[in-house]
């Protein structure tokens, strides 16, 4: 849930966060979407001013003010930081702020699950008989990726699961935080990967493949699956890191790892979704260091690109550069325009599973369109739309809710009942379950109730854009947010 109303987010501009470090002779340099500073939690304690020969591993969000310590793991809001600083110049030693002691127990269960799968996981390469690994490769299209490459990224094979489990390490001291276990599922002639995660998706913040980053590393190829980076790496040699939750979203806690890098590539995947959630994630990183890979027949994402036996290396240098000027002619556009031909279906958006007929009409749900459900009182608008939405969602398009005229709890009821597709509160042994299973959906509701400041829940959606990547958001309704009396302005 997104801060309450009472308390909105506490918006600080990158002018403010500048000036508030110099005033406090706080050394810092400009990084890509970061700024960076010594940090408060490591080295000399007390009143002495930080200094600029010490690491700079403090990292601070420019578009939040939030911060990260990499070297400690502390992270807290821009007012939190200010709160450390005052303490420091009191001679106090600055504390982490601590996350709530149900957060802690829920990682701590998490690493203690997560290792006893880890120890009953095998590596690929030690499977009972060479068959085994082969058909378990070939079940998972990875028959061209080698064992020296399945080994330097530690993959193992969880049999009871008949899934692949990659590791999450802590970028601090190596121990295992958590997993991701993939399995295969095949419908018709598809392959669909299914994933689960430990810790729950939100808390599940793995850049696979980040302890093999060296220091030195400028260059960097970002990547929506962790099979994809285990090709690039084996085929291209290039530092490579696979997103936790794939093209959906890009948590702003991650960018600190990112700053080292000078040249970022995104190659997420091979439909339009990737290819918009690249030129969406470049913007986070700033544009003028990462290059995108379009989505096209003979540029795969980098598992299959490896299986065809294309040139990897020719692909990524084929990658196009992110900022684009804002004058260009159709020779720019050429490549894009044929892509659309290519993928109408694509192009025309995420369809609806429940929904068949609300395809021919709407075709799909695209980015940046604006739906407006019009009807009486009591005819059904809350309860289509939340079925609507979650159809959607469970699709992994990042939905925010607005819920101006029912509660959130009233909300997620009905969605909860639309998404067990069964009366639950006959069957409450099936609760704990499907609440389970709902919570790892990316779905975030607003606080508001009734009449609000417009404002105010503009300045919201836009932090949740930028912390959750919500592609959808759905305002209900439009009459109870702005209140009966402004309905006589314009709307």
């Amino acid at each position: 849930v997104l801060p309450s109303p009472d308390e909105p987010v506490p918006s600080v501009s990158i002018t403010e966060i500048r000036q508030y470090l110099r005033a406090q002779d706080i050394p810092f340099h400009d990084g890509y979407s970061c700024l960076h500073t010594p940090s408060l939690f490591t080295g000399d304690r007390g009143d002495q001013p930080l200094s600029a020969n010490a690491p700079f591993t403090l990292f601070i969000d420019k578009t939040t003010g939030s911060f990260l310590c990499t070297a400690t793991l502390a992270e807290g809001t821009w007012q939190d930081f200010q709160a450390n600083v005052e303490l420091r110049h009191r001679g106090i030693t600055p504390i982490p702020p601590a996350s709530s002691e149900e957060m802690e127990e829920e990682m701590r269960q998490a690493r203690e699950d997560a290792r006893c799968i880890w120890e009953r996981a095998l590596p690929l390469w030690e499977l009972l008989d060479e068959k085994e690994t082969k058909e378990t490769k070939a079940l998972f299209g990875i028959s061209m990726v080698t064992d020296a490459t399945l080994k330097r990224f530690g993959v193992r094979y969880l049999r009871t699961a008949r899934s692949l489990v990659f590791p999450w390490f802590s970028p601090q001291d190596a121990t295992l935080k958590g997993l991701k276990l993939v399995r295969v599922e095949k419908k018709g002639g598809t392959v669909t990967y299914v994933e689960e995660t430990l810790p729950r998706f939100d808390s599940y913040r793995n850049l696979f493949g980040l302890p093999l980053i060296g220091r030195r590393d400028t260059e960097l190829v970002l990547t929506g699956l962790e099979l994809d980076a285990l090709a690039l790496h084996q085929a291209a040699g290039v530092a490579s890191l696979a997103l936790p939750r794939g093209a959906s979203c890009l948590p702003p806690t991650l960018l600190p790892y990112l700053e080292q890098f000078k040249r970022i590539t995104l190659w997420l995947g091979e439909d339009l979704r990737s290819w918009e959630a690249a030129k969406l994630f470049a913007r986070k990183l700033s544009l003028k260091r990462c290059s995108l890979v379009r989505p096209g027949n003979l540029q795969p994402r980098p598992l299959e690109a490896l299986n065809q036996g294309l040139n990897v290396t020719k692909i990524l240098r084929s990658a196009l550069l992110a900022s684009h000027k804002s004058i260009v002619s159709f020779r720019q556009l050429r490549e894009e325009v044929f892509g659309e031909l290519v993928n109408t279906e694509q192009v025309s958006g995420v369809k609806w599973a429940r929904f068949p007929e609300l395809n021919k009409l709407l075709k799909g749900h695209r980015r940046g369109e604006l739906t407006i459900f019009t009807g009486p009182t009591g005819s059904g608008k809350t309860t289509f739309i939340s079925e609507y939405a979650l159809d959607l969602c469970m699709q992994g398009v990042c939905t925010l809710w607005g819920s101006f005229e029912i509660n959130n709890v009233r909300l997620a009821k009905i969605m909860l009942t639309q998404f067990a597709g069964r009366r639950l509160e006959d069957q409450l042994e099936l609760y704990d379950e499907w609440a389970d299973r709902f919570e790892e959906l990316p779905l975030y509701f607003m606080t508001f109730h009734g009449q609000q400041n417009i404002k105010t829940v503009i300045d919201t959606m836009q932090h949740a854009v930028y912390m959750y990547d919500i592609t959808h958001v759905v305002v209900d309704n439009l009459q109870f947010m702005m209140g009966h009396e402004h309905l006589s302005v314009d709307r």
